[in-house]
């Protein structure tokens, strides 16, 4: 897959790309990331890439001239078909399954807006959708970028160690992920679940499972309701509602 950074910085993107899992996928050509730098195509003698905005205010806006001549040149850098999006807060949620959506496409170029935003005229002709990481305020869509370009090359085939890491992550079934334990066995006096030592499989899936649902109960419900149960999922759930209740009583008799 190949992306298209538009970006006022683009050594943040270069130098984040150099490390992890992403930076060695790079490397090794599972997916390719390119930056282009609106500076490069303003005209004035200072470079200059914003103004004042119209109706008065804080801030600056990036102007359409030098912005609008970057993404041309973004797009020239990838295959035809490839979409256009803006990093900015008013835009569509982005998740893991528009990261999968994004995956199939052939390339994708991505507008990092600065400043107060970027010049309206330019989004309605340039770009084809807006995508927003999340309700708050960042100093630019640099960060936004890494994001969205983390989530959807950790989809490609290879650049995971195992094959069903990026499966079983949270959010891969619509449910966040089960607890997670390593050496040593006991910590602080605590234990790990006996299950996940038991070696039956069969058990350690039902648990996991168990676990992922209960936690998502407990942080997102409003996944649940989204994404609906089986009935063995319902079940489940109502195994983990009684025993979280039963070690609430025990802490309660201890205290």
């Amino acid at each position: 897959m190949r992306i298209a950074v538009v970006s006022l910085f683009p050594e943040m993107i270069r130098e984040a790309l150099k490390h992890g899992v992403v930076g060695r996928a790079a490397e090794r050509g599972g997916f390719e990331v390119g930056c282009v730098d609106p500076r490069d195509y303003a005209t004035d003698l200072h470079r200059s890439v914003d103004d004042r905005p119209y109706g008065g205010g804080p801030g600056m806006v990036l102007k359409v001239e030098p912005l609008r001549s970057a993404i041309r040149a973004a797009a020239d850098l990838l295959p035809a078909g490839s979409r256009r999006v803006y990093l900015g807060a008013d835009g569509r949620r982005f998740d893991q399954e528009l990261a999968r959506e994004a995956l199939a496409w052939p390339g994708l170029c991505l507008v990092a807006g600065r400043y107060e935003g970027v010049d309206e005229r330019l989004l309605e002709r340039e770009v084809d959708e807006s995508w927003s990481i999340g309700d708050y305020i960042l100093s630019g869509g640099e960060l936004p970028a890494l994001v969205v370009i983390d989530a959807i090359a950790r989809l490609l085939p290879g650049t995971l160690g195992s094959s069903e890491s990026a499966v079983q992550e949270s959010f891969s079934d619509g449910l966040l992920d089960w607890p997670h334990y390593t050496r040593p066995a006991i910590v602080d006096g605590r234990a790990i679940p006996e299950v996940l030592a038991s070696g039956d499989h069969a058990k350690i899936h039902r648990w996991r499972l168990r676990e992922a649902l209960g936690r998502t109960w407990l942080r997102r419900p409003e996944l649940l309701e989204r994404r609906g149960m089986s009935g063995e999922e319902r079940a489940l759930l109502e195994e983990f509602k009684v025993e979280r209740a039963r070690n609430a009583r025990k802490c309660e008799d201890k205290s």
